[in-house]
């Protein structure tokens, strides 16, 4: 993805808002040989930049004074209630330093799975993204996950799917984490008939037709 910013020559929170009073988003690039440098974008542009997956997974282009570089989006700051992004940050790529990125996982063949067409199981997706390591050249914009061969109550990990060339995951921890869970529907289970005879419960309404035993008087004193 391309997209246009601009240089910014002053800074402060001062300058912040008037920038954004001005339908304008602050930001800034650094990272690579250059030094970091403050920028400024439209935000309406941004805004619905955002909200496509590439746009925070994949490589982006950059326009800056005529020239266009590499960048990674590393940090957006949004407002806390309006729908405002107040700062976004860019890193500039090294084609020959590694990346540390998260990236989607899109799941399919869901419903093909005997998982789900034999064992009317109920599939959940544990994990949604991963944390890779890779080369800029072969940053994959989303991991594709096919649950076709999903079988009844199993689970699948991360040693289960096939990475793309050169990309490797990242652990923090948990070196063979869930992603995708089977497991069957729950069944509601219906009351237990009452036992015939049973004797009814103390302070219990007798049944209908039936009428209540009578209670003994106590002996007079004499």
């Amino acid at each position: 993805m391309k997209f246009v910013a601009f240089e910014r020559a002053k800074q402060g929170t001062g300058a912040s808002r008037r920038l954004r009073v001005s339908g304008k988003t602050p930001g800034i690039v650094y990272g690579g040989e250059g030094q970091p440098q403050l920028i400024e974008l439209d935000h309406n542009a941004l805004w619905h930049a955002l909200k496509k997956e590439a746009f925070h997974a994949s490589i982006l282009e950059m326009e800056l004074g005529g020239a266009t570089s590499k960048v990674l989006l590393r940090d957006v700051q949004y407002h806390p209630f309006r729908q405002l992004v107040q700062h976004i940050d860019f890193q500039r790529v090294d084609a020959k330093t590694r990346l540390h990125m998260k990236v989607p996982l899109h799941f399919k063949g869901e419903e093909e799975s005997e998982a789900v067409k034999i064992g009317h199981n109920l599939v959940t997706h544990v994990v949604t993204e991963l944390e890779i390591s890779c080369l800029p050249s072969d940053l994959p914009e989303f991991i594709e996950v096919d649950l076709s061969g999903l079988t009844k109550n199993a689970t699948l990990h991360v040693n289960d799917i096939k990475l793309p060339k050169g990309v490797k995951f990242v652990s923090h921890g948990k070196l063979n984490p869930v992603i995708v869970s089977a497991v069957p529907p729950l069944v509601a289970e219906e009351p237990a008939p009452a036992a015939e005879g049973a004797a009814p419960a103390e302070g219990a309404a007798p049944a209908a037709g039936k009428p209540a035993a009578k209670t003994a008087k106590p002996a007079a004193k004499k």
